[in-house]
């Protein structure tokens, strides 16, 4: 059964910085894409970033020169480092895998989830 744990979300004031983390179990994805959404109650879930199992990264343009993604392949993880945050990154991050290539983008693609994990940025 392949899972994503997260971890690393809580409460921050606007202006600071967390680092959110998600392994993967019970499938690899050294060769495939990790990457990590955000979804705001009655909004859809939003792309935030992506990673290929090399050095290629996406980000949203929202998050872009705030927010770092990065990836452990031996540890099956990957990171997502978050600093200069505002209120309005305020969402339930979530984790994202997969074991080959997908339209990133979307997030009904992505066949394996975490469970998502809360940040709070106040003002």
């Amino acid at each position: 059964q392949v899972q994503l744990a997260e971890s690393g979300g809580g409460l921050v004031q606007a202006g600071g910085s967390l680092r959110l983390s998600c392994t993967g179990s019970g499938r690899t994805f050294s060769s495939g894409l990790m990457g990590w959404f955000r979804q705001v109650p009655g909004k859809e879930r939003e792309f935030v970033a992506v990673a290929w199992s090399g050095e290629g990264t996406r980000y949203a343009d929202s998050v872009k020169g705030r927010f770092t993604i990065s990836r452990d392949n031996a540890k099956n993880t990957v990171y997502l480092q978050m600093n200069s945050l505002k209120p309005v990154d305020t969402a339930v991050y979530y984790c994202a895998a997969s074991s080959g290539p997908l339209n990133y983008y979307s997030a009904d693609r992505w066949p394996y989830w975490g469970q998502g994990t809360q940040v709070t940025v106040s003002s």
